[in-house]
């Protein structure tokens, strides 16, 4: 745990130094584990015994299934009631609240991020082939509606909403292993396979990832992509034309505001928008994120334990109220407003933090990452709107070039308070699947004189009075345009530093701020030159590829028709042009059947092809910067120390947070 009231100074210079463990910050890896031992009776919150007593609930032990998932916390079991206070900045944050859920995962992590532990299902087994994978599910367990959860709702899934190519235009690669689609059967109510045509040894991990297959319920399912790998077949067959007409669901649709049956079934689906919609995590939405409180309340059928037999969640209730920006999340963490808060808060702004911590009644924790990249400028390799721009963009020389120009040591100083690992994409060193530490500065350090000759050498000699370098197609100033969001991380003050480096060295960049939706929005309309974003979850890079490889169209930063053509095995799209990129791809696709040292050595070869032809330009991190400074209120109990903060622990997720509670 963060030393309470440590000298301020002194743990900022511990921490700038490099002096971790010194400064009070950092804690050890902690977090609940799972017991085997399901406790002989149940209780529950005050609030739910009496909905009881009034006839509204079944009693808890109806409620709870027969095999539920026991959590050992942290410190004690914790007491029953409270409002977790938190902010949020509008409906495009909506990661906000999936990660609080992310226990509704088929499978999970555990609190260190590298073993998979059963969470919605039980157990699962997989055939010595890879071909099929095996779920067992927990008897008795319920939708949020006391509906029963069971295999049926898989088939739903997969037969009547990915299957529709209404509904899900594009497959995904989780279900199409070498391009193969993938089934889903149901054995029994509470056993589920999922049957492949060609091994698939990585499923697995997979249903345990961040991925469109293993993502969970709690995930914005309001786009045309629809997560996996469960849906509550009770309540959306009234919006499919297959339970009733294709005429009736778009005449309900349309008195309902929606101009199509498929818009309306995406909204109804979502459970940010939709408090109606039966859910499985420990929290479900009342008021939706569209309104400036973001509101939750605890799900009654919740089907985890701690090991005295209290239903989960101890919290009852999670409000998360609208900031209009960065600055102002900060600041009300600050003043005290929040009881935890990792979301959006600024490690910049680290020495102020510490200065409050006395009047703001909080500790502050800071999480350290294993990605390389909390920022990296991601380049369009589909672009097609300018043949000039795309002929640049999409030339290795002009993007090792804008790598070599930027100095990295001086973002870090600004930005990252000298706390970021400054190099390339790729992860760190000590994980199985990096490249080896001199691909972390492969075409990553300081080196304008060389960026200028390489960029004089492709044929972008040609100067204006300015020093700006000329289109070769009509003489006019060549533009590059920089699309950032404020989001995690400050992106558009990131973006704005790096113009300065490019334009140095003759290239000019334009910073374009955007709002995040409209932000992808661009991207997936292939209208973007280059994009500034983070790559964290790459460090397994199986789990999160969609901001290191353009493979997934949720996420397409690096092209969204070549995103196309890669999940839709060449049906959709356009293959890249690029064959250092097509020869990733391939390897990535291979992968897939691999087992674990293979897989671990593809992963290699394929950071060294991204690496050294720069499609993304990593500039610092293995820091704390993205989601990894933790401000906690001191009321609260089962705190980790330090928390997982890759993208596959879906922080705050894996630390479980129905084991917090506050203390009297």
């Amino acid at each position: 745990m963060a030393a309470v009231g440590a000298p301020t100074a002194q743990a900022l210079a511990q921490a700038v130094s490099g002096q971790f463990a010194q400064s009070g910050l950092v804690g050890a890896l902690q977090g609940p584990t799972q017991a085997n031992t399901v406790p002989a009776s149940f209780k529950e919150a005050p609030q739910l015994a009496e909905l009881v007593k009034q006839g509204k609930l079944p009693p808890v032990a109806q409620r709870i299934p027969a095999e539920p998932m026991v959590l050992k916390p942290l410190e004690s079991a914790g007491r029953y009631g409270g409002t977790w206070r938190r902010a949020f900045i509008g409906p495009s944050d909506g990661e906000n609240g999936n990660r609080i859920n992310a226990s509704d995962k088929l499978l999970f992590w555990d609190y260190n991020g590298n073993k998979i532990v059963p969470s919605v299902a039980k157990g699962w087994e997989m055939s010595k082939d890879g071909k099929t994978t095996t779920l067992f599910l927990r008897k008795g367990m319920k939708w949020a509606d006391g509906a029963p959860f069971t295999a049926d709702d898989f088939v739903f899934w997969f037969e009547d909403l990915y299957s529709n190519k209404d509904i899900v235009p594009t497959p995904i690669s989780d279900m199409t292993p070498d391009g193969k689609p993938g089934r889903v059967v149901k054995i029994d109510e509470t056993t589920v396979q999922f049957q492949f045509d060609t091994p698939f040894y990585l499923f697995i991990d997979l249903l345990a990832g961040d991925t469109l297959i293993g993502g969970g319920q709690s995930v914005r399912q309001a786009t045309s992509f629809t997560y996996g790998a469960y849906s509550p077949a009770h309540y959306l067959k009234q919006f499919l034309p297959k339970y009733s007409s294709e005429a009736e669901v778009t005449k309900r649709a349309k008195e309902a505001g929606f101009d199509t049956w498929v818009r309306a079934l995406h909204v109804k689906k979502d459970w940010q928008l939709n408090p109606a919609l039966p859910t499985i995590g420990p929290w479900r939405t009342v008021r939706p994120i569209n309104t400036p409180t973001w509101a939750m309340e605890r799900n009654p059928y919740y089907w985890a334990v701690d090991t005295d037999g209290n239903q989960l969640p101890y919290i009852d209730n999670i409000v998360m109220t609208l900031a209009e920006d960065l600055e102002v999340v900060n600041l009300r963490a600050m003043a005290g407003e929040f009881d935890e808060q990792e979301r959006h808060i600024s490690l910049a702004k680290l020495p102020v933090i510490l200065e409050n911590r006395e009047r703001g009644k909080y500790d502050v924790h800071l999480d350290l990452a294993f990605n390389g990249a909390d920022t990296v400028f991601l380049f369009n390799m589909s672009y097609k709107g300018d043949p000039e721009i795309a002929k640049w963009i999409q030339t290795t020389d002009f993007r090792r070039a804008l790598s070599l120009s930027i100095d990295r040591e001086q973002m870090n100083e600004t930005f990252w308070l000298g706390l970021g690992t400054p190099g390339s994409i790729a992860p760190n060193e000590s994980l199985p699947q990096s490249p080896g530490p001199e691909w972390r500065t492969k075409w990553s350090t300081y080196d304008p004189a060389t960026a200028n000759k390489m960029l004089d050498a492709i044929g972008l000699s040609k100067k204006d009075r300015d020093g700006y370098r000329l289109r070769t197609d009509n003489g006019q100033r060549l533009v590059i345009q920089i699309q950032a969001v404020n989001a995690l991380l400050p992106w558009v003050q990131h973006s704005e530093m790096v113009s300065q480096f490019w334009r140095k060295v003759g290239i000019y960049a334009d910073v374009k701020e955007m709002e995040r939706n409209l932000n992808l929005q661009r991207i997936m309309g292939n209208d973007h030159h280059v994009a500034a974003w983070q790559n964290g979850g790459s460090e397994l890079l199986y789990l999160f590829p969609r901001h290191t490889l353009p493979v997934d169209p949720t996420e397409p930063f690096l092209g969204p028709e070549i995103c196309k053509w890669y999940a839709s095995d060449g049906k959709q799209g356009t293959p890249p042009a690029d064959a250092n990129l097509l020869r990733a791809l391939q390897l990535f696709r291979g992968a897939a059947g691999q087992q674990e040292d293979e897989r671990n050595k593809t992963a290699q070869e394929i950071w060294r092809i991204l690496v050294d032809n720069q499609y993304g330009i990593g500039i610092c991190g293995q820091s704390p910067a993205a989601q990894g400074v933790r401000i906690v209120g001191r009321r609260l109990g089962n705190i980790p120390g330090r928390a997982c903060i890759a993208q596959h622990c879906r922080t705050p997720g894996s630390s479980h947070p129905e084991t917090w509670f506050y203390k009297a």
